[in-house]
């Protein structure tokens, strides 16, 4: 199961990409401004959050896709983040899914414990064009990580990676155009090209959606957002994932509190 998990919401518009966030229009359907950035108290702890049975809500084995309306590593968050680094330590049986435009603040947020990385988190970053993939991916590269992916997205520009899937770092790419406000196209020949890089490299590709104009053999269709995944889909340029297994353990003997046995802080007797 994926869920998606906002701990916070808001942000600063950081690059090209940013010019038709689509949160940005969201909140102003709502009347609110997409820059203010709050924490969102309803929902902070949700990988904790328990039912009336003492069991988690979000199940052992479920992905959750973390700061779907933010920036994992948005700077106004500092000061929130290593509460989340700490549910995503305790929860060991989740995945979660971290994705980024600011690709230099990363080294400095991980966690003290980081090591090579989590076994739980994937972190991916957003690659709108050429400038940004070669700008971001390098410094992808060189985090020591457990999964790696790119965003694509909006793509408003062709981008080749075939030097970055030549180093067997990258799991997974996704790619997808703009939708909402947005009006910048997407080429068929740009998603081809990704897919057959990830082809030739065997790495998983999603061909998210078509954003809201999608061009191909010089023929613009305009795609209402509803359908743009299912004419993605269509397409057939896609890649399966490689299957990611999160270890689902049994609770603890002891406190009969924590997902994962090894030595949780509820009684520290579990090693």
């Amino acid at each position: 199961m994926t869920e998606i998990w906002n701990p916070w919401h808001g942000c600063k518009k950081y690059s090209e990409g940013c010019e038709n966030c689509y949160m940005y229009f969201l909140d102003k359907q709502r009347d609110k401004d997409g820059s203010e950035i709050y924490k969102v108290k309803t929902n902070f702890n949700l990988p904790i959050k328990k039912g009336r049975d003492k069991q988690y809500k979000i199940k052992s084995g479920s992905s959750l896709m973390v700061c779907m309306t933010s920036d994992f590593f948005l700077e106004e968050a500092d000061e929130w983040r290593e509460e989340v680094w700490e549910m995503i330590r305790i929860r060991q049986d989740v995945s979660f899914w971290l994705q980024t435009k600011r690709a230099e603040r990363v080294k400095e947020c991980l966690p003290s414990d980081w090591g090579d990385g989590y076994k739980n988190v994937s972190l991916t970053f957003t690659a709108e064009n050429q400038k940004r993939a070669d700008e971001r991916i390098p410094i992808l590269l060189d985090i020591p990580l457990k999964r790696r992916g790119i965003m694509c997205a909006p793509m408003i520009g062709e981008v080749s990676l075939d030097k970055y899937l030549a180093t067997g770092k990258i799991d997974i790419v996704l790619a997808d155009g703009e939708n909402y406000e947005g009006n910048r196209p997407l080429y068929y020949e740009w998603i081809k090209r990704l897919y057959d890089e990830c082809l030739k490299y065997n790495v998983s590709f999603e061909f998210v959606g078509t954003g809201n104009y999608f061009i191909k053999d010089g023929v613009t269709y305009h795609i209402p957002k509803a359908y743009q995944k299912v004419m993605a889909q269509r397409s057939g340029l896609n890649i399966p994932q490689k299957d990611v297994n999160v270890k689902v353990q049994k609770k603890c003997k002891t406190c009969k509190m924590n997902a994962s046995c090894n030595g949780c802080r509820w009684c520290g007797k579990c090693k």
